[in-house]
């Protein structure tokens, strides 16, 4: 068994002396991890962090089988991170989350591409907006997309301001009044295509897709949500209050 793939660097641990286990997020091949032998070296090192983009190969007998992965390293993105904690944390929770949310082997051509795009978006000061647009998309490319379209109550188009936790519908704000304290509050960034959101803002996002990721994804494979997801909602919910 044999294929080639342009791949996305989730996470490399260690396996043995020399060796690292890669997990990559392949565009036509979905979530797969892979031996990687010399991986634990210094230069392998380099190219295997997450967020790189890689052309791999991987080889195995069976189709079963963990198999090996050569890599060529096609873009960098955590290198150049380094120096930029926030941004960094960003990197980390999107690769962590694709890693713990989807399951292995099953091709989500359109998760990889909207990982590529976040990943290109860092550069900018409204990342956190973006991540918080991908984590929405990443929901619906699952099959548990919000709809923010209408109020669930009424039907109306404008004035939504929450979210139901129950059918993850939009609520508007004066169906929502006597009962606000139940919903999740809807920041508008998420309403138009290209606008940001204000650190505010970006916290409820976080809460709002941090919520239905809970519970329609991570519950469903009882998995608590991915460390890095947790650290970069607290590093951007401190800015936002």
């Amino acid at each position: 068994m044999e294929w080639n793939d342009a791949g996305i660097v989730l996470s490399a641990r260690k396996h043995g002396e020399t060796s690292a286990i890669l997990t990559l997020l392949t565009r036509a091949h979905g979530l797969h991890a892979g031996l990687v032998r010399g991986g634990a070296g210094k230069r392998a090192r380099g190219v295997l962090q997450p967020g790189n983009r890689v052309e791999a190969r991987w080889r195995a007998r069976l189709s079963e089988h963990l198999g090996t992965f050569t890599c060529e390293l096609t873009a960098t993105f955590a290198a150049a991170l380094l120096d930029d904690p926030p941004r960094l944390a960003g990197l980390s929770a999107a690769c962590a989350v694709v890693e713990a949310a989807l399951p292995e082997r099953q091709p989500h051509a359109a998760v990889f591409d909207g990982l590529a795009a976040f990943l290109g978006a860092l550069g900018s000061d409204a990342w956190p907006s973006a991540y918080v647009k991908w984590e929405l998309g990443l929901l619906r490319e699952l099959g548990f997309g919000l709809d923010l379209s209408r109020c669930a109550a009424t039907g109306q188009t404008d004035q939504l301001a929450y979210v139901s936790p129950k059918s993850g519908r939009a609520v508007s704000r004066a169906a929502a009044e006597p009962y606000k304290a139940r919903l999740l509050p809807l920041p508008p960034f998420l309403l138009a295509e290209g606008e940001a959101g204000d650190a505010g803002q970006v916290a409820d996002g976080l809460r709002l897709t941090g919520y239905f990721l809970d519970r329609h994804v991570f519950g469903q494979r009882d998995r608590p949500p991915p460390p890095a997801r947790l650290r970069l909602a607290g590093r951007l919910g401190r800015t936002g209050r």
